[in-house]
């Protein structure tokens, strides 16, 4: 009847610290959080789901997921690792010039060579990042600021981790491995 309890607890200590320590969202949960605010209206220095200006809307979805972006768009042109715009990931930022000096706009790259953003005339919106008539000739480049995780790469991370169920411990055994996994005082 104890057997029951290691792969119980085991489970559990196996699940709390992979969620615990996950080194990064999925790309549908950026896409997800991105689209979330689609239709939300403009509004300069906006940074709430009432209007955004660009980098207010982008530093919203990566908050919605635990991540710190810089408040303004070259602040946030400052992060990360640069990208080349033939190995964009969903989740990579998007960076323009709509101004005419340097970094002025941004966006959070969704995939099939579309961004959504937050435009002055749409609002958060998708558009084509090699729009001809616009946005394609103001494309500076691309920053990923976070290493998103494929929806295998989460499915073969879970195959991996198994239990042995044949291993037994006593209910105490037990209770030293889940205080030393939550780093508790055992004295």
């Amino acid at each position: 009847m104890k057997k029951w309890l290691l792969p119980v607890f085991a489970s559990f200590i196996l699940l709390t610290t992979n969620t615990q320590t996950a080194d990064a969202a999925s790309f549908s949960e950026i896409k997800d959080q991105a689209y979330t605010y689609l239709g939300t209206p403009y509004k300069y220095g906006g940074t709430t789901s009432s209007g955004f200006d660009c980098s207010g809307y982008t530093q919203k979805v990566f908050a919605n997921l635990g991540y710190t972006l810089n408040r303004t768009s070259s602040g946030q042109y400052s992060q990360g690792t640069s990208v080349s715009k033939s190995n964009l990931q969903i989740g990579d930022l998007v960076f323009f010039n709509t101004s005419g000096s340097g970094v002025s706009h941004l966006g959070i790259y969704v995939g099939s060579g579309n961004f959504i953003h937050s435009s002055s005339s749409k609002g958060v919106s998708v558009a084509s990042i090699n729009d001809p008539y616009y946005w394609g000739s103001r494309y500076i480049g691309a920053k990923r600021v976070v290493n998103f995780t494929s929806e295998t790469e989460v499915k073969e991370a879970v195959k991996e981790a198994s239990i042995d169920f044949t291993v037994y411990a006593s209910r105490g055994q037990v209770a030293q491995e889940i205080a030393e996994k939550l780093n508790l005082d055992t004295s």
